[in-house]
């Protein structure tokens, strides 16, 4: 079950497990997040696909603005099969440009969780879990692929 917001618009810290049901019902409120959620399950399919069972839910998308920009997102790389992978949806191994392909084809960005996020050396997964402003540790959404 997905949290509600705390006082800072954030979900409460942690990962918070959920299906592709639960977040399209929770974050699905209107027409635009509706839009952005459909660029999501495009991205999401061919990692399902390649292998991946959860990918990981942060910015804005899932935070109490109105009108969020995009979604960021990272994904396990266990069991995922890169060559397949490259072959079906190369843009998701395209970080070239700020990821702008990503961004143009799916509505947001989506990166390895075990990546490095910063030149401190933090992986996506613990670097999504932090508020970016104010370095408070905040909540992210794990979404189990095999939902889809």
């Amino acid at each position: 079950m997905i949290p509600g917001f705390d006082n800072t618009g954030n979900l409460p810290p942690g990962i918070h497990p959920a299906s592709w049901q639960e977040v399209q019902a929770h974050f699905g409120t209107d027409p635009h997040r509706n839009r952005l959620l459909l660029g999501l399950k495009r991205a999401l399919l061919p990692l399902a696909r390649a292998g991946c069972d959860t990918a990981y839910l942060d910015g804005s998308f899932v935070t109490s603005k109105v009108i969020p920009d995009d979604f960021d997102a990272c994904w396990e790389m266990n069991n995922v099969d890169i060559s397949r992978l490259q072959l079906e949806e190369p843009v998701l191994l395209d970080f070239s440009n700020r990821r702008a392909a990503q961004k143009v084809k799916f509505g947001g960005e989506l990166f390895p969780a075990q990546a490095h996020a910063n030149a401190a050396g933090a992986l996506f997964l613990d670097f999504f879990q932090c508020d970016k402003n104010t370095g408070d540790p905040k909540g992210i959404i794990a979404i189990d692929l095999r939902s889809l």
